[in-house]
């Protein structure tokens, strides 16, 4: 049975109290925690000296005043030597006779958690033996005397510092525990290699930050627990620390995707010889993560902010050539040569509005809106859209080994994203060519979207630089550098990443690494669905019926809380806009107040800059309005997901 902490303390005391020898415990104040029975018989102390919280030098002023000592010189620096010593803490043995002509040892031995132990024996009647023998022994030489009460002194002396050894190891060992159970709580891996490159040491969390690769890894060297590409990006990090610096690198982990911080510091005993490293190893995915996008965010910012001003400038200059060109094209006796210049500027004026308009889309934030997308569906849009864009003299290819139907994916996002790095891809190759586009699984909880081309490949400027905004390589005045830059914020928005890279057999690669999140169509139930408008509540019935949902309707929200009674409802599904007595926000925002928290969908008509549509989009899914079928069927497949 479980007992008290009073309970456990009696017992313990009960239990001090049986043993012969006097036990004292002095905290690292040295104030009293605990004595037993025998150490009041032995020294008669007042209750106020065995009581806890007796200060250590009040016990040895009353013993000392008392006489127990002997004669004393100085009260009071004997009293403060005694103290210090105590004080140090260290493990001692003495033998001493007191006033009373017994004789007691005394056995100190400091504690791991502070303060220390004392262990008093009387041993009066071994020293009267000894006498006796003594006397008893006038045969024997004094010499041989002398030894023998030496070896018994050494001997008790021996055997005190054995039992302070085996405390002294009985607290190694904790420590070592504790030692290694915090190792193996931290969210790293810690470990320690030979001058060889061969583990010596492992908290076994390798796996945490490297999956795929052992956790028993002691004996094995850097290639075989890491693995080769591994081993060849830190080899030269631990070449420098068996030369005495302490280096650290982050690196990206090819397989996984995953960003890796690996800090080194030699092994050596003071001015000794490096013997080996230690390893301290984290994985910082997140924190790259987000300060890359923090960086290219501040990049499009500083860019928005340097150009807007610009832009609205300039906008203003495009209006008045635009309006005096039309007056030009307007005169009769406008020579033939003449009106050609004119629709060249106003082709050239336009061109400039498009680029404003650009601009103007620079810092805007495009909402994720992660839906389960079923893949082979939208490999085969993609490729009815992307071949309307490319010219007959370059050949597409896609190769999708994507085994699960669905995905959780921003369709849309997906789709812009990769028409423009084919649109990328055919300006590179600049004629005849060849673009691949692969889908493949990349580990367990990752996919990758593959762009690759045969045309000249990235700069080595382009592959520092590209992913910023209005970085562009075309010459022609077209490029307005925000192509990558956007498939940059799909990834990161996608909680994913983007690679740039030159294929071994020439052209440019692009690689873009997303949560492999799969999900199946929401199951059949009952969808309760409030619209105001009988038409579009009649279509929307339709839609839901297809699905193979069951509907109940209400026009209003009086109606809509009287029927969010009845069992067995799965879905919601509200227009924003619900008349006079409230909206489907305020609608779905009393039903979660009342505990009722049923995945819903909010179906409005008004734009993506309406203040109340932003509000409802932090909490709610929305679906603009007009929408078809398979609109909606995504977006409530969404919902049932969590989306």
């Amino acid at each position: 049975m479980d007992r008290s902490l009073p309970e456990i303390l009696n017992m313990t005391l009960s239990g001090l109290n049986l043993i012969t020898q006097a036990i004292s415990i002095y905290d690292e104040d040295l104030k009293l925690v605990i004595v037993n029975t025998p150490f009041k018989r032995m020294f008669d102390l007042p209750e106020n000296l065995t009581t806890a919280g007796a200060a250590f030098e009040d016990t040895i002023r009353y013993l000392a005043v008392r006489g127990d000592y002997g004669p004393i010189d100085d009260l009071e620096t004997f009293i403060a030597e005694r103290s210090e010593q105590a004080r140090t803490f260290e493990p001692h043995y003495l033998e001493r006779t007191r006033a009373n002509g017994t004789t007691i040892t005394i056995e100190g031995s400091p504690l791991r958690q502070g303060g220390w132990v004392a262990v008093y024996s009387d041993i009066t009647s071994a020293k009267q033996q000894e006498a006796l023998l003594r006397d008893r022994s006038a045969n024997l030489s004094e010499e041989l005397l002398a030894r023998s009460e030496e070896l018994s002194k050494t001997n008790r002396n021996l055997t005190a510092t054995i039992t302070a050894l085996e405390e002294a190891k009985r607290d190694l060992t904790a420590s070592q525990d504790q030692l290694n159970l915090t190792n193996a709580m931290t969210p790293a891996h810690i470990a320690r290699v030979d001058k060889n490159g061969v583990y010596s040491y492992s908290n076994r969390k390798l796996a945490s930050v490297l999956p795929g690769r052992p956790n028993k890894i002691v004996g094995m060297t850097f290639a075989e627990a890491l693995g080769e590409d591994v081993h060849a990006t830190i080899a030269p990090a631990f070449a420098r620390t068996l030369n005495g610096e302490a280096p650290v690198l982050e690196f990206e982990h090819k397989e996984t995707g995953r960003f890796i911080r690996l800090a080194f510091t030699p092994d050596r005993s003071a001015d000794g010889p490096i013997e080996g490293a230690y390893l301290l190893s984290m994985d910082v995915t997140e924190e790259v993560n987000a300060r890359q996008a923090l960086t290219h965010t501040r990049r499009r910012e500083l860019a928005a902010q340097l150009t807007s001003g610009l832009a609205h400038d300039f906008s203003n200059l495009l209006t008045i050539i635009l309006g005096q060109n039309e007056r030009l094209l307007q005169l009769d006796t406008l020579p033939p040569e003449a009106a050609d210049i004119a629709a060249t500027i106003k082709a050239a004026a336009k061109r400039g509005g498009t680029l404003l308009d650009g601009l103007s889309q620079l810092d805007t934030r495009r909402p994720l809106q992660i839906r389960p997308a079923h893949i082979a569906s939208f490999v085969d849009g993609f490729r009815a859209l992307s071949q309307a864009a490319i010219p007959e003299d370059i050949a597409l290819t896609i190769q999708n080994d994507i085994t699960d139907p669905y995905l959780m994916l921003d369709e849309g996002f997906a789709q812009d994203t990769l028409l423009n790095l084919t649109l990328n891809a055919v300006d590179a190759i600049n004629g005849a060519g060849e673009i691949d586009i692969h889908l493949r699984k990349a580990g367990a909880a990752s996919f990758e979207i593959t762009v690759q081309d045969d045309g000249p490949g990235f700069s080595d400027e382009a592959l520092k630089t590209a992913l910023a905004p209005f970085y562009t390589t075309k010459t022609d005045g077209l490029g307005r550098g925000l192509g990558l830059s956007s498939a940059f914020d799909f990834a990161k928005s996608s909680n994913g990443n983007i690679r740039l890279a030159n294929a071994p057999a020439g052209g440019a690669r692009v690689t873009i690494r997303l949560p492999y999140l799969t999900a199946e169509p929401p199951a059949p139930g009952l969808v309760l669905l409030i619209e105001d408008s009988e038409d579009v509540r009649q279509t929307i019935r339709g839609y839901l019926q297809r699905m193979g949902h069951a509907v109940i309707e209400a026009d209003n929200m009086a109606e809509a809380l009287t029927l969010i009674k009845l069992p067995d409802i799965t879905y919601i599904v509200t227009d924003l806009m619900l008349g006079n007595d409230g909206t489907g926000f305020d609608l779905l925002q009393k039903l979660r107040a009342n505990g009722n928290d049923l995945p819903a969908l909010v179906i409005t008509g008004l734009d993506a800059t309406n203040c109340l549509r932003q509000t409802v989009e932090r909490s709610y899914p929305v679906l603009q309005k007009p929408f078809d079928y398979n609109a909606l069927a995504a977006h409530l497949q969404g919902t049932s997901h969590g989306g």
